[in-house]
């Protein structure tokens, strides 16, 4: 094991699939002669070269053309956005085509593109730079979505991406990229899609969390459990494919659930969660399902109303309070 953080296990896991795999490249907006705004490609280009780390121009709906061009030609293809929110001009590429193709031609074209960036709020960067879109990804079928909420998770899953023959939607939350953790050094570590990690375990209620919720979660755990009160906090990892089985084996146990994002709540994935524990566990429910999400506003720019537009521990708390009672 490694100490190191969230981005630089990010930044290990591209090295080694790109010393593992030739047909592995990266492409994006000033990943290479700039080492990217989040620093995650720092010395790639130099270590790999320009033909593998491409530098692209601004255009976003480029990238994916380009991404998802490559993988269907056997390539593997890792495409940089600066941040998910810009990702929304790439739409059509995404959804029309890279989710599809395969469906489409019963099989005989691949695409296994993987696309990356930072969600989430950035800390005064408001609302054009601090979407959390993972259910609009998650809604596509064909599409794999990821979030990662470790250092440990982020290596081992994207490694998990690269390999896979599909299109792979890998979020890394803005917050999460300074977090240090221990991380495997074996290059063959990955961590396979739709296994959900508890992070906690409690027999009181099952708390459902994924990316930096996860975190968020934990700490509101630590402050319930000094009123007595023992939370299971799980740790989704992957939206799609969704361990539903891990989270609907915890909520046997406990009866209770709180289920947790950063996205607006409304229509958001907890949502598609907390419906699928009342459809095949509705039985073992001793309180309704609440829902912690973020405010449904576009994110302010001035600290004191981000703050208050995106879920905080005391937001947790109070929901699993209401759960128990």
């Amino acid at each position: 094991m490694a100490v190191m953080r969230y981005q630089e296990a990010l930044r290990l896991a591209m090295t080694e699939e790109m010393e593992r795999d030739a047909n592995v490249f990266l492409c994006g907006e000033e990943i290479g002669q700039y080492q990217g705004t989040y620093r995650v490609t720092e010395g790639l280009q130099q270590k790999f070269g320009p033909m593998r780390v491409l530098d692209t121009p601004i255009s976003e709906v480029g990238i994916a053309g380009l991404a998802t061009g490559a993988a269907m030609v056997g390539l593997r293809p890792v495409a940089e956005f600066m941040t998910w929110s810009f990702a929304l001009s790439a739409m059509d590429q995404i959804v029309n085509h890279a989710a599809k193709i395969t469906y489409m031609s019963g099989g005989r074209i691949r695409c296994p593109v993987v696309f990356r960036g930072p969600v989430g709020r950035g800390g005064q960067l408001s609302a054009q730079h601090s979407m959390s879109l993972e259910s609009w990804y998650a809604h596509t079928p064909g599409l794999k979505v990821v979030a990662p909420a470790t250092p440990a998770d982020v290596k081992g899953l994207f490694k998990t991406a690269v390999r896979d023959d599909n299109p792979v939607i890998f979020m890394e939350h803005t917050a999460l990229y300074p977090q240090r953790g221990e991380v495997p050094e074996d290059p063959e570590f990955t961590i396979p899609f739709g296994v959900a990690a508890v992070r906690r375990e409690g027999a009181d209620v099952t708390v459902v969390a994924y990316s930096h919720m996860v975190g968020v979660c934990l700490k509101a755990a630590d402050l319930l459990a000094q009123e007595g009160i023992e939370c299971e906090v799980i740790d989704l990892r992957t939206l799609v494919p969704l361990d539903m089985e891990t989270v609907l084996t915890s909520v046997r146990k406990t009866n209770r659930a709180v289920v947790t994002q950063e996205e607006w709540k409304n229509v958001g994935f907890a949502a598609e969660v907390a419906a699928r524990i009342y459809e095949q566990a509705f039985d073992y429910l001793d309180a309704p399902v609440e829902r912690v999400g973020g405010a449904d506003v576009p994110m302010p720019y001035a600290r004191n109303l981000e703050r208050a537009a995106i879920p905080h521990e005391s937001d947790v708390i109070e929901a699993v309070r209401r759960t128990m009672s």
